[in-house]
């Protein structure tokens, strides 16, 4: 399986420009308006508006390992029902786990290829290191990829069920954590109600423990075996989910159905 999405990636160069692209414009947009920040708010109050800021540049970099970490995962899965292949896999001797697992790697191999780069522009353009993060940046990875996957896994089951009709879930869903997940800003500004829904999502405690490393200059190791307990209960959830639905597909006759 693994082969056979290099193969796909290597055939056509565009998909490869296309997976590097994104994340570069969103991190010379969000670069330059924090060089922004950074400039108007010393003139005001020097040294805080500019730790704030500089706040901005990494939230992005983590916010587009979650995101191409699920959207790499799913892809490769929707790829196959827009070929109609998916009924073909699923009739091998390939088993779903195996099949999960090959999906898993390959949302790796396209984050390489997409974030790495812009990682290392990033120090170019904006002095911004996130390699510097050590071992803070491998716990962040970590939590984030786990609830990227738990998403990508999610979804999938529920394209198995549901047909392409809802495969404007692989773009979307990761979009309505956003705002949940205080990417760009803590915890603190959403409102009181709003706050312990924010709580459950395993991205929240990763982008606070961001803000703590770049501003207190400490690890809050806390929030990250928090945010990787919850992680373990979805993934575990979507492993559940994402087997019940694919045998609720084989039942209802809707794996033939499956294509543009």
């Amino acid at each position: 399986m693994l082969l056979r999405y290099s193969y796909l990636l290597r055939a056509t160069y565009t998909r490869i420009l296309d997976i590097i692209y994104w994340p570069f414009v969103q991190m010379l947009t969000w670069g330059f308006l924090q060089t922004y920040l950074v400039q108007a708010g010393a003139l005001q109050s020097p040294g805080g508006a500019a730790q704030a800021a500089g706040t901005l540049i990494g939230a992005i970099l983590l916010w587009d390992i979650l995101l191409r970490g699920q959207q790499g995962f799913s892809f490769s899965f929707i790829e196959e029902m827009w070929s109609r292949n998916l009924p073909n896999i699923l009739m091998s001797p390939l088993r779903p786990t195996e099949f999960v697992l090959s999906l898993i790697l390959m949302s790796l191999i396209r984050l390489a290829l997409g974030v790495v780069p812009v990682t290392i522009l990033a120090i170019l353009f904006f002095g911004f290191n996130l390699w510097a993060l050590g071992v803070a940046f491998g716990a962040f990875f970590v939590v984030l990829m786990f609830f990227a996957w738990s998403m990508g896994l999610f979804v999938s089951g529920l394209l198995l069920r549901l047909g392409l009709g809802a495969e404007n879930l692989v773009w979307s869903l990761m979009f309505f954590v956003q705002p949940l997940g205080a990417v760009y800003y803590p915890v603190s500004t959403l409102p009181a109600w709003l706050q312990p829904i924010s709580w459950t999502l395993p991205p929240t405690y990763v982008f606070e423990g961001l803000r703590a490393v770049l501003i207190e200059h400490v690890i809050r190791w806390d929030l990250m075996a928090q945010g990787l307990a919850i992680d373990v209960f979805l993934f575990s959830g979507a492993c559940i989910a994402f087997g019940r639905l694919l045998q609720s597909a084989r039942r209802a006759g809707t794996l033939l159905q499956t294509g543009e």
